[in-house]
C-alpha cells in the first residue's frame, strides 16, 4: 500500500520554503486552478491543502473537483485565501476550513473573491505579491484599533477606499491616492505591520493550517460536516428533481427543460436574461455597500479608465462596443461571463421570472412538441453529438457584427457543450420547424 501524501497548493500567501519548514514531506504545487486537483491521483489518507488559487489568469479551482477528491477518500483542507473561500462553501460536504479568513467567509462577514485576491509576480520569482489583500487590511485595521496604532475611523476609511478599487489596483500607492492626507500615517503603519507579517492574516492562517496538518489530529471537521453526506447531486440535478412532473402518461419535463425552450426559441429571452442577472448583481453589490460598477470592477480587475482587453472585448457585438458606456460594458461583461466569475446559480432567479410570464404555457408546449417530434422521427432521424447539435443550431443566431460566443453568452450558455446538451431534446423539433418554414417559403 502506498504511503499517504500531503500536497499543498500555495503561491503568493506563503512560500514553498515556508511550507516545507512546517511540513518537510509536503509536495508543494503552484496555486490551484481549474482542473489541477483532478490531474492528480488521490488515495484514502492523502491530505490536500489549498492555500492559494487562481482568480484571474486561469479559471478558479472548481467545487466539483474538490468534491471528487473528497469522494476518493482524501482529506481536503482550505485556509487563508482561495482555500478559505472554497472551504466556507463546501464544509457541509466534508471540506475542512481553518483560520480567521475561513471564519470570516463562513460567518458572512466577507463574501467576495476579491477579499483575498492579489496581483502577483511569476512563479520563478516566488509569486511576489504586488497588491495588498483586502482581508489583510480589514484584519490590520481591527488589530490597529485594538492596539491604538491605527485610529478606528481612519481604518474604516482605508478599508472603504481599498474596497472601491479593483483588486488589481490595490497597491499601497493606489490606496494612498484614494485617501486624504489625514489617513496617510495610518496607511503607512498598516503597510509596515502587514509587510512584516505581524498583521498578515493570510500568512498567519496558512502557517496555522500547516501546523494543524503536521500534528494530524488537530484538523477538526467544519461545524457543518456531521450528518451531511456528499451524495454527488449537482445543483442541476437538484433543480430537475424538485421541478420534474409528468405532463402526459409516460412523458416528463422539468422547469429546466422549459428554461431551455425559452433560451433556444424565444427572441426576447436575452433581454430578460440580462435584466434578471443585473438584478442579482445589484443584490451582490448592495450587500457589500457597493454599486454594480464598483463591484464588477473589483471582481474582474478592471476599471473604467483603461481600454477593455481583447479577451473581454470578444464578449460584445460591434455595435455594443461602440455604443455602450464604459460602466455598462463592465456590467454586461459581468453578466455574460457569469459562470466564470460567479458561483451564484442564476437559474432559480430566471425561472422565477419565467414562471410569472404569460408565455410560460407556450414554452411548456414547446417542450411537449419537441418530445412529440422526437418520438415521431425515431429512428429515421439520428440526433448528432452535442457539439454538432450546437454548431447546427447556431445558424439561427447568425447576424452581422456578432459571434457564436456572444450569442451563447446572451442566453446563459458558456460553450458548445452546454448549448448542445440543451439542443439535443429539441433537435427533431428544430428540424421539423426548418422544413415547415422551407415548405411555406416555396409556396
Amino acid at each position: 500500500m502506498s504511503e499517504s501524501r500531503v500536497v499543498v497548493y500555495a503561491g503568493p500567501t506563503i512560500s514553498a520554503a515556508d511550507v516545507r519548514a512546517v511540513l518537510p514531506e509536503a509536495e508543494v504545487r503552484p496555486p490551484a486552478g481549474r482542473g489541477d486537483l483532478l490531474a492528480e491521483r488521490w488515495s484514502p489518507g492523502d491530505v490536500v491543502v489549498v492555500i492559494d488559487g487562481y482568480f484571474r489568469e486561469r479559471r478558479s479551482v472548481g467545487h466539483k473537483e474538490i468534491l471528487q477528491v473528497l469522494t476518493e477518500g482524501a482529506d481536503v483542507v482550505g485556509a487563508a485565501s482561495m482555500g478559505a473561500l472554497r472551504a466556507a462553501e463546501l464544509v457541509p460536504c466534508g471540506m475542512r476550513g481553518l483560520g480567521a479568513v475561513y471564519e470570516m467567509y463562513a460567518s458572512g462577514e466577507i463574501d467576495g473573491d476579491d477579499e483575498v485576491g492579489v496581483l502577483h509576480g511569476p512563479a520563478e520569482m516566488g509569486y511576489p505579491a504586488q497588491t495588498v489583500a483586502l482581508v489583510n487590511l480589514r484584519y490590520g485595521c481591527k488589530e490597529g484599533a485594538e492596539t491604538e496604532l491605527v485610529p478606528a475611523e481612519a481604518g474604516q476609511r482605508i478599508v472603504a477606499a481599498a474596497a472601491a478599487l479593483p483588486f488589481t489596483h490595490r497597491g499601497w500607492k493606489d490606496i494612498e491616492r484614494a485617501l486624504d492626507d489625514q489617513d496617510h500615517d495610518a496607511l503607512r503603519t498598516l503597510e509596515e505591520m502587514i509587510g512584516s507579517g505581524v498583521w498578515d492574516i493570510k500568512r498567519l492562517d496558512a502557517m496555522s493550517a500547516l501546523g494543524a496538518v503536521a500534528s494530524r489530529g488537530a484538523v477538526a471537521p467544519g461545524s457543518g460536516t456531521s450528518g451531511v453526506p456528499f451524495t454527488g447531486i449537482s445543483r442541476t440535478q437538484s433543480l430537475v428533481r424538485r421541478t420534474r412532473r409528468e405532463y402526459s402518461p409516460g412523458q416528463w419535463m422539468s422547469d429546466l427543460d422549459v428554461l431551455d425552450a425559452a433560451r433556444l426559441f424565444d427572441e426576447d429571452y436575452p433581454a430578460l436574461h440580462e435584466d434578471v442577472l443585473t438584478g442579482l448583481l445589484e443584490d451582490l453589490a448592495g450587500a457589500r455597500g457597493m454599486t454594480i460598477e464598483a463591484y464588477a470592477q473589483a471582481k474582474l480587475g478592471l476599471d473604467d479608465r483603461s481600454p477593455l482587453p481583447d479577451a473581454f472585448a470578444r464578449w460584445f457585438t460591434e455595435p455594443e462596443l461602440e455604443q455602450l458606456t464604459a460602466a455598462d460594458r463592465i456590467r454586461v461583461l459581468m453578466v455574460r461571463v457569469w459562470p466564470v466569475w460567479q458561483s451564484v446559480d442564476w437559474r432559480p432567479a430566471v425561472l422565477a421570472r419565467l414562471r410569472e410570464s404569460e408565455r410560460w404555457d407556450g414554452w411548456c408546449d414547446v417542450v411537449a412538441r419537441a418530445d412529440e417530434a422526437a418520438e415521431e422521427t425515431r429512428p429515421r432521424l439520428v440526433v448528432p453529438p452535442p457539439a454538432m447539435c450546437a454548431k447546427l443550431f447556431l445558424r439561427h443566431w447568425q447576424r452581422r457584427g456578432t459571434s457564436p460566443d456572444v450569442e451563447m453568452a446572451r442566453r446563459g450558455f458558456s460553450g458548445l457543450d452546454g448549448l448542445g446538451g440543451a439542443v439535443k431534446r429539441f433537435f427533431a423539433f428544430d428540424v421539423r420547424r426548418g422544413r415547415e418554414r422551407g415548405n411555406a417559403a416555396a409556396r
